[in-house]
């Protein structure tokens, strides 16, 4: 299993492969991660915490970190819902 360290490490390698950023307060990169962690306990997956996870597999992937709708926000709002994505 991946640490908080692992998580923010590959978040911030794939922001970089994509052209986006890590957001860059600690803080809620933290946050952001220790949620994935809960959720990755409570549920089995790394669920975005910004996300409701509702039982249904299908529906509940697009809520796997990144999630389905992060680059639409991306673009519309310059970061992600839960903040861990911002543009550059």
């Amino acid at each position: 299993m991946e640490t908080k360290e692992q998580i923010i490490e590959r978040s911030r390698k794939y922001a970089q492969e994509n052209r986006f950023q890590l957001n860059p307060k600690k803080e809620i990169v933290d946050s952001i991660a220790l949620g994935l962690m809960r959720n990755r306990e409570k549920h089995g997956q790394l669920y975005c915490p910004c996300r409701k996870v509702t039982g249904d597999v299908t529906e509940d992937a697009k809520k796997i970190c990144p999630c389905f709708w992060h680059r639409q926000e991306l673009e519309k709002d310059g970061h992600c819902l839960c903040y861990l994505f911002t543009s550059k």
